[in-house]
C-alpha cells in the first residue's frame, strides 16, 4: 500500500538539523557531471532511500539541469564482501554495468560495527580492496567516483525494554573513523553521518527512528538537508517539492520491482525455464524477462518526467507508457502434454461452481456440518484469499492475493486486507470493510500492538489505524531485508508465542539478512524468525531445509509444530529450533540434499517427520481446543490439503512413550471436497469454537507447473466456509474489546487455546505497569486446589515474558513441578529470556538431569545458545540417560554449534 500523504517540507526536525549543522564542517564536494548515473550500493540505510525519498527529491532540486539517473541497489545486511542473494540474482559489477553507475555510493558501516574493536582491521582491508576495484572499474560511462558514506549514530532510549545505544554508538564511532581513513587513503569522497546524527538524535524532541537504527518519516526528513550539504557544501534552502517527490516515488517504485522482483527464482533461477505454455513455448524466464524490459523503459520515461519537474516544467498529468515493449502473452497449457498437473490430480476445473453448488460436494466426517460464509459472488473483494484471523471485536479478518503470482507492470498493485461483520447473527458475512489496499502478495499477517502486521513482499509492514474508521492511516515499514526469490515462499504463517514473541516463516530459495539493533540476522533456504516487537529482537527461530513452510501453531504447554507445504511433512520444532550460525543449518528436511554444503551435515540425513505423511501439501495447520468438537477431537492436528485430497486432514497426536518426542497417526478427515477447485490454504477456530477456512478457489495452483502468466489462473474467485458440529453447542465468545486487565487475566483460565491466545495478544497491546501489577494481584490469587493451577502459572510466567520481565519465585516453583509439560516449559522460557535470568546456565545444568526425555531436550536445545567448554561438558551430561532419535539429533547439533 502506499504511505498516507504527509505533508512533506523541510520538517520540524530538518530544521533542527540544519541548525544544529552550521558550524560543522562537513563538505565532501562531490562534483556531478550532466548525465551522471548514481547507484547507492549497500545497507539498510541505503536501501530505504528508495522508499524514503526526501533526499532524492533534494538532490534534482539542486542539480535540475544535470539530468540526473539515480538507481537503488541496496539490501539490508549487505557488508563489502558480503552480500547474500538467491541464486543467479547476478554479482553487484552486472547490476552496476545495467545501470552504468558513473558515481557509486556506499553505504556500509552499520553491520560490521558489532564485531567492535576485533573486526577493524578486517573490514578497513575489506573496504580499501572495494574501493580499489570499484575505482578502476568501467561500468558504461568510464570510471566513476566512488563516496563512502558513514553509518548514523544509534538513537538510545529510556525504556527499559530497548537498547540504550551506548555500545552501538561507541562501536559506530570507531567505524566511522575507519571509513575516514579508508576514503582519505583511497582518495575518495567520504560523508560523516554519525557525527551530525548524533548530535540530531540528543537535540531533537522526538523520535527519530523506529527502532534506534532505522529513521522513521521525520527522520528521513531530517536526514536529506544533512547529507546534501555534506556532499555538496552550500545549504539547500528550498523545501521539498512534492510534485518532484511524488514523481521520484513512482520511479523508484518501478525501479524495486525490477531489481527486487519476488519471483526471481523463476525468473533468473532454476525455475525460469518451467511454465510453459501449449503453443509458443514461453517459459517464465523468457515472458518475465520481457515484463523486466518493460520496467526499465517505464522507469526511464520517469526519470524524465522528473527531470522536467525539477526544471519547472509542466508534465501531463497522467504517463504515457504506451511506446514500451509489448508484453508477451502465453497461451495456458492446460490440457496440453506439458501440464503435468494433469496426470497428478493438481488441476481444478476452469468452469467454477456457484458457492451453491459447491456446498453440495462437501463430505463431512460424521456429526459435522458446514456453512458458507462469505465469497466472491457476494463480495467481489474476497478475490484469492490466503490468511484470516480474528480481531479482538470477535471480527473476521481475510488476506486476498489478486496479483498473485506475480503483479504485472502497469496494473493496479492492490491486493487487501479485509474485515468482515455479521450483523445478523447468523455466522454470515454481512459487511465487507477493506482495511488496507495497496498491498502486495500479503502471505500472512497477524494482529496485535493496535494494528496489523502484514508481509507486504518482500517486507513486513506494520499497519494501524488511528481515528476508529477501520481503514489504515498510519504505515510503518517496520521489517526489510527478507528475500524476494518467490513470492509463494514469502513470509508466512505469522504466530504469536505464548511468550509475546512474533513467528513467521520463509521458504526455501530466498536469501534474508534483516538488520537488527543488536547486528544483522541472516537466514538462507528456508526457516522461521521470531522477532519481539516490545524490545526490538529480531532471530532465527528455526534454520532447517524446508520447502516451502506454511504451518505454524502451538499446543497448550508451548511446544510448537510446523507444517512444510510443497512436501506435506509436520514436525515437531523444538529440535530444530537451537541455535546454529549463518551459514550452518539444522541437517534433515526435504530440500537438504540441496543445501548439504550449508548444512554441514550428511544430505542424506533426514530428520524425521512426527507423524507418517500419507499425501501431501500441507497448506496450513491447527490444533483442535475447542468444547464445541467432540472431547476425542481435542489436541488433534488438523491440516490443509490443496491438492491430493482437497480436505483437511485429521491427526491424533500424543507424548511419545518413553521417549522425548511426539506421535501422530492420521484418523478419520474432517471433511473433503469432490469441487477440484477447493483450495483450504488456512483454518482457524473462530471466538465461539467453530472452525473457519479459507478456501483459495482456484483451477490452477504453483509455480512450477503453469506459466506465471498463464491465462487460466483465476484472480477473482475466493470462499470462506464455517464448520461446526450439529449436536454440540458454540461457545459464548469471550469478551475481549473493551475488557478490563483483570477481565483478560481471567480469561488465561480458558480451555481455548485461542480464548487464551487472544487474551494475550490483547494483553501485550496494554501498558506493562497496570498488566504486571494486576497480573502480581492475580497469581497470588489463584486457587492451588484448582487441578489447572499450574498451567495458570505458565500463563503468568508467559505474560510476564510478554512485558520483557521473570519472576524467579514462580520460575523455580514451576520448575519442580512434578508435570514434565510445565517443567520443559520453564526451561524454553529460559532459554528466551537468557538476558534476565542471571542463572540461566545453571537452570539448564540441573535440567539436562531431568527424569523426563522430554525436558532433558530442551535443556541440550538451550545449551546451544551458550558458550565454552563448560557448556559442552554440561550437554554431554545427558548422555547418562536413555536416548532417542531426537534427543541425539539435539544433541548432536548443540555440539555442532559449541565446538565452532
Amino acid at each position: 500500500m502506499k504511505r498516507p500523504t504527509r505533508n512533506v517540507c523541510l520538517a520540524a526536525a530538518a530544521a533542527l538539523a540544519c541548525l544544529l549543522f552550521s558550524n560543522f564542517t562537513l563538505a565532501a564536494d562531490l562534483k556531478l557531471q550532466k548525465g551522471d548515473h548514481i547507484c547507492l550500493v549497500g545497507n539498510a540505510l541505503g536501501e530505504r532511500m528508495q522508499v524514503q525519498n526526501e533526499w532524492e527529491t533534494l538532490l534534482h532540486t539542486r542539480f535540475p539541469e544535470l539530468e540526473l539517473v539515480v538507481r537503488n541497489l541496496c539490501f539490508p545486511g549487505d557488508e563489502p564482501y558480503t552480500r547474500i542473494r538467491s541464486k543467479n540474482f547476478g554479482d553487484p559489477a552486472s547490476h552496476l554495468t545495467h545501470s552504468q553507475a558513473s558515481v557509486v555510493m556506499y553505504f556500509f558501516g552499520y553491520n560490521e560495527s558489532f564485531a567492535g574493536e576485533n573486526g577493524l582491521k578486517q573490514y578497513k582491508a575489506d573496504l580499501t580492496k572495494l574501493v580499489t576495484e570499484t575505482k578502476t572499474a568501467d561500468y558504461g560511462k568510464g570510471r566513476p567516483q566512488v563516496v563512502l558514506v558513514s553509518p548514523i549514530a544509534f538513537e538510545g532510549s529510556d525504556d527499559p525494554n530497548l537498547s540504550d545505544g551506548e555500545e552501538q554508538n561507541k562501536n559506530l564511532a570507531l567505524y566511522t573513523e575507519a571509513m575516514s581513513d579508508v576514503a582519505s587513503q583511497t582518495d575518495v569522497v567520504f560523508v560523516d553521518l554519525f557525527t551530525p546524527t548524533r548530535v540530531l538524535f540528543e537535540n531533537s524532541p522526538q523520535r527519530l527512528t523506529i527502532n534506534g537504527f532505522h529513521l522513521n518519516d521525520v527522520g528521513y526528513d531530517a536526514l536529506a538537508p544533512i547529507l546534501d550539504q555534506a556532499l555538496f557544501g552550500n545549504e539547500l534552502t528550498a523545501a521539498i517539492n512534492l510534485d518532484l517527490k511524488n514523481e521520484i516515488d513512482d520511479k523508484n517504485f518501478h525501479w524495486f520491482h525490477r531489481y527486487r522482483a519476488v519471483n526471481g527464482f523463476s525468473i533468473y533461477g532454476d525455475r525460469g525455464l518451467a511454465g510453459q505454455d501449449g503453443d509458443r513455448k514461453y517459459n517464465n524466464r523468457i515472458v518475465m524477462e520481457r515484463e523486466r524490459a518493460i520496467l526499465d523503459e517505464m522507469t526511464a520515461i520517469r526519470d524524465a518526467r522528473i527531470w522536467a519537474v525539477a526544471a519547472g516544467k509542466p508534465v501531463s498529468e497522467t504517463i504515457d507508457d504506451s511506446k514500451t515493449l509489448p508484453f508477451l502473452n502465453p497461451t495456458t497449457n492446460v490440457g496440453t502434454p506439458n501440464d503435468r498437473n494433469a496426470k497428478a490430480g493438481k488441476l481444478g476445473s476452469l468452469e467454477y461452481l456457484p458457492a451453491a453448488e459447491q456446498i453440495k460436494l462437501f463430505d463431512l466426517a460424521d456429526g459435522y456440518e458446514i456453512q458458507l460464509v462469505a465469497s466472491e459472488e457476494q463480495f467481489p473483494e474476497l478475490s484469492n484469499p490466503v490468511a484470516l484471523n480474528f480481531d479482538s471485536k470477535g471480527r473476521l479478518w481475510v488476506a486476498t492475493m489478486k496479483s498473485y503470482p506475480h503483479w504485472k507492470p502497469k496494473s493496479p498493485m492492490n491486493d487487501k486486507l479485509l474485515i468482515f461483520e455479521d450483523n445478523d447473527g447468523d455466522h454470515a458475512a454481512d459487511v465487507c470493510k477493506v482495511f488496507a489496499e495497496g498491498l502486495h502478495q500479503p502471505t500472512g499477517f497477524e494482529l496485535g500492538h493496535g494494528g496489523a502486521y502484514v508481509s507486504r513482499q518482500p517486507d513486513i509492514w506494520f499497519i494501524k489505524d488511528t481515528d476508529g474508521d477501520d481503514k489504515a492511516d498510519e504505515v510503518t515499514r517496520q521489517l526489510i531485508g527478507f528475500d524476494s526469490a518467490d513470492s509463494h515462499h514469502g513470509i508466512a504463517a505469522f504466530e504469536w508465542g505464548p511468550g509475546g514473541n512474533l513467528y513467521f516463516e520463509e521458504g526455501t530459495f530466498k536469501f534474508s539478512a534483516v538488520e537488527s539493533p543488536y547486528g544483522v540476522r541472516r537466514l538462507a533456504e528456508a526457516g522461521i524468525w521470531k522477532y519481539n516487537p516490545r524490545t526490538e529482537r529480531l532471530d532465527v527461530h528455526a534454520s532447517f531445509a524446508f520447502a516451502n513452510p506454511w504451518g505454524y501453531c502451538y499446543d497448550k504447554w508451548g511446544q510448537d509444530f510446523i507444517g512444510d507445504a510443497s512436501p506435506g511433512n509436520a514436525y515437531w520444532a523444538a529440535p530444530i529450533s537451537g541455535h546454529v550460525e549463518f551459514p550452518n543449518k539444522h541437517p534433515g528436511g526435504s530440500q537438504h540434499g540441496r543445501v548439504a554444503s550449508m548444512a554441514g551435515g550428511d544430505p542424506k540425513y533426514k530428520f524425521p517427520t512426527f507423524y507418517p505423511k500419507r499425501i501431501r501439501p500441507l497448506a496450513g495447520c491447527a490444533i483442535v481446543s475447542s468444547r464445541h468438537f467432540p472431547d476425542d477431537m481435542q489436541g488433534n492436528f488438523l491440516v490443509t490439503n490443496v491438492i491430493g485430497e482437497r480436505a483437511i486432514l485429521n491427526h491424533k497426536i500424543t507424548p511419545a512413550e518413553n521417549g522425548s518426542g511426539f506421535v501422530g497417526e492420521e484418523v478419520e478427515m474432517l471433511l473433503s471436497c469432490r469441487d477440484g477447485n477447493f483450495r483450504p490454504v488456512d483454518l482457524q477456530f473462530a471466538p465461539d469454537g467453530s472452525l473457519y477456512i479459507v478456501d483459495w478457489h482456484n483451477a490452477l495452483i504453483g509455480h512450477l507447473q503453469h506459466n506465471l502468466r498463464d491465462p487460466s489462473r483465476d484472480h477473482s474467485h475466493g470462499r470462506i466456509w464455517r464448520v461446526t458440529h450439529k449436536e454440540r453447542p458454540l461457545l459464548e465468545p469471550a469478551k475481549i474489546d473493551g475488557a478490563t486487565i483483570p477481565e483478560l487475566l481471567e480469561l488465561l483460565k480458558s480451555p481455548e487455546d485461542r480464548t487464551r491466545y487472544r487474551a494475550r495478544r490483547e494483553l501485550a497491546a496494554r501498558d506493562s505497569g497496570p498488566v504486571l501489577k494486576a497480573l502480581d494481584a492475580w497469581v497470588a490469587g489463584l486457587d492451588a486446589s484448582d487441578p489447572n493451577v499450574e498451567h495458570q502459572q505458565m500463563e503468568a510466567l508467559w505474560m510476564y515474558q510478554t512485558h520483557n520481565q521473570v519472576r524467579t519465585d514462580l520460575l523455580d516453583k514451576l520448575s519442580a513441578s512434578e508435570n514434565d509439560r510445565a517443567r520443559a516449559a520453564c526451561v524454553r522460557l529460559t532459554s528466551h529470556m537468557m538476558h534476565a535470568i542471571p542463572d540461566h546456565a545453571d537452570r539448564f545444568a540441573k535440567a539436562v538431569h531431568d527424569e523426563h526425555p522430554t525436558v532433558r531436550l530442551e535443556a541440550v536445545r538451550a545449551i546451544s545458545f551458550l558458550e565454552g567448554d563448560d557448556a559442552i561438558e554440561m550437554a554431554l551430561g545427558v548422555l547418562e540417560y536413555d536416548m532417542d532419535d531426537y534427543l541425539q539429533y539435539t544433541l548432536d547439533e548443540t555440539m555442532r554449534q559449541l565446538e565452532q
